[in-house]
């Protein structure tokens, strides 16, 4: 069996805001009824956190939960506990309609921190960054890459993509976090 590595182990840039790839992280996509008080309570219970609200995230000691479409959420855990995740999913809902799947090792996460994180963001994203908030994602294009990111804080967000365009997103939040950039918009 081969050993787990993240994307770009190790990668970072600073300029206006750092940048740098995560390392590993454990994600399973969650599909099912979001509003099922069964499919509620299985979520908390291999998270700790509840099920957002729409383009909300949910953390509690480490884990989270992102809400990424009507019936569809990304459950983050620690990358060695993915598969765990998957099968207290399967056992707390045998019955249930739902999937579960563990797509960490699909996935790239990166880290855009620094007072003009907002900033290195909206240069990419047709997002309104002034409006965006802790707590909340958008899933959505960065650059010509599909993404997701949230905001933990303000001045921490959190970027994933495929882990096929990990080189490019990396390139692409490096570029737009160079030294000397900075527009003054947020």
């Amino acid at each position: 069996m081969s050993e787990a590595r993240s994307a770009l182990p190790g990668a970072t840039f600073e300029g206006i805001a750092k940048v740098a790839e995560a390392g590993l992280k454990g994600m399973v996509t969650f599909r099912g009824d979001l509003g099922n008080a069964k499919i509620k309570s299985a979520i908390k219970a291999v998270t700790g956190a509840a099920v957002p609200k729409q383009r909300a995230v949910t953390t509690a000691g480490g884990k989270g939960v992102a809400w990424m479409s009507p019936d569809e959420l990304l459950l983050m855990v620690p990358h060695a506990e993915a598969d765990a995740t998957v099968e207290a999913l399967a056992k707390a809902l045998k019955g249930q309609h739902f999937m579960a799947e563990n797509v960490s090792d699909a996935r790239a996460v990166f880290t855009v921190t620094g007072a003009h994180a907002r900033e290195v963001i909206g240069k990419l994203a047709p997002v309104d960054m002034s409006r965006f908030e802790a707590g909340e994602i958008r899933r959505t294009r960065i650059a010509q890459v599909a993404a997701a990111f949230w905001m933990a804080e303000d001045g921490t967000i959190t970027v994933v993509c495929f882990r096929s365009g990990a080189e490019y997103m990396f390139g692409t939040l490096s570029v737009a976090a160079q030294a000397g950039s900075e527009v003054g918009v947020y």
